[in-house]
């Protein structure tokens, strides 16, 4: 058994990964502003992450044999949480973003397409993190979600005070109504309505997980593995566009429609032309085995039309 802190956790993956911890008989505690309880067992500590002095008043004397940080996107909010938790724990494991890996984010080495891209793109030992500029605000963290990530990385791995792993993930789908960015539900609505798909012209693949994997990796990350640095979460199988609606398309029995859409144009989820598809090498060196997509995504497909006809009340 060990004593295990979830920050976040109040949904999908980070739910999955609190029922699944608790099931192993670990001892869980849950840090949230309060919107959703845990479930029966786990201890719940109501507090605002971003408010450090009120995060280390409702830490108390408690220390843990391990963090995970479900909901940091900021180097301001790293920076509070390794002030906060310093001392308290050994281990702290931050789920990061295959995000950090786009070119259009930022000066990043380039990677041949085919070539998966590996955590050695993005080193945050050596990633500058500028705590002056706005994350407070909505817009401009919406707007820089991939350096928000990456300077957060950056000031954990920095930090010294505990060991730090980041589990960077892959566009992440299943569950039906759990999947709350809509993505999945989106290809699936379009296609049986016969409506558009804005594609670019040569779409290139991307990389999926299901949602309860990834749980399950950030619980072997977590009580498991003893590694530091970033690893890749992502399925065996990198998809296009056009494979991920073909799937979509099995499953409604209806042919996508396409509309090719010129470069700087809106397109639909998913369909990108640059490339950043992951490497989960290293992860299946430390031991962790990955699913294919392909043999997930029709059941987060069918999960996902039973939803939508399922009446709300």
């Amino acid at each position: 058994m060990q004593k295990v802190c979830v920050i976040g956790g109040s949904r999908y993956f980070g739910k999955l990964l609190v029922e699944r911890l608790q099931a192993a008989g670990h001892q869980v505690t849950v840090i949230n502003r309060g919107s959703t309880p845990p479930p029966a067992g786990v201890e719940h500590l109501v507090v605002d992450r971003d408010d450090e002095a009120a995060l280390t008043a409702a830490l108390g004397h408690r220390t843990f044999d391990v963090i995970v940080d479900q909901v940091c996107y900021t180097p301001v909010q790293a920076a509070v949480a390794a002030r906060a938790f310093a001392g308290r724990t050994r281990r702290y494991v931050m789920t990061s973003t295959i995000e950090v890996y786009d070119p259009a984010t930022a000066a990043l080495p380039a990677v041949p397409p085919g070539t998966p891209v590996p955590e050695a793109s993005v080193d945050p030992a050596t990633w500058l993190a500028v705590m002056d500029l706005p994350w407070h605000d909505a817009a401009y963290l919406e707007a820089h979600y991939a350096e928000g990530k990456r300077q957060a990385e950056a000031v954990f791995t920095r930090n010294g005070r505990f060991a730090f792993a980041s589990v960077r993930s892959a566009h992440v789908l299943g569950g039906g109504a759990q999947e709350f960015t809509g993505r999945l539900a989106h290809y699936a609505r379009r296609i049986t309505r016969g409506e558009e798909i804005t594609v670019h012209a040569k779409p290139l693949p991307t990389v999926f997980i299901h949602y309860a994997e990834l749980a399950d990796l950030l619980m072997w990350a977590a009580v498991t593995g003893d590694f530091t640095g970033p690893v890749n979460a992502c399925s065996d199988g990198p998809l296009d566009v056009r494979d991920l609606a073909a799937i979509v398309a099995a499953q409604t029995g209806r042919e996508p429609v396409y509309r090719t859409v010129a470069g700087g144009e809106e397109v639909s989820a998913f369909s990108f032309d640059r490339h950043y598809a992951m490497s989960n090498a290293r992860a299946k060196d430390l031991g962790f085995s990955f699913s294919r997509a392909t043999d997930w995504l029709p059941g987060a497909v069918a999960e996902v039309l039973d939803a939508s006809a399922t009446p709300t009340a």
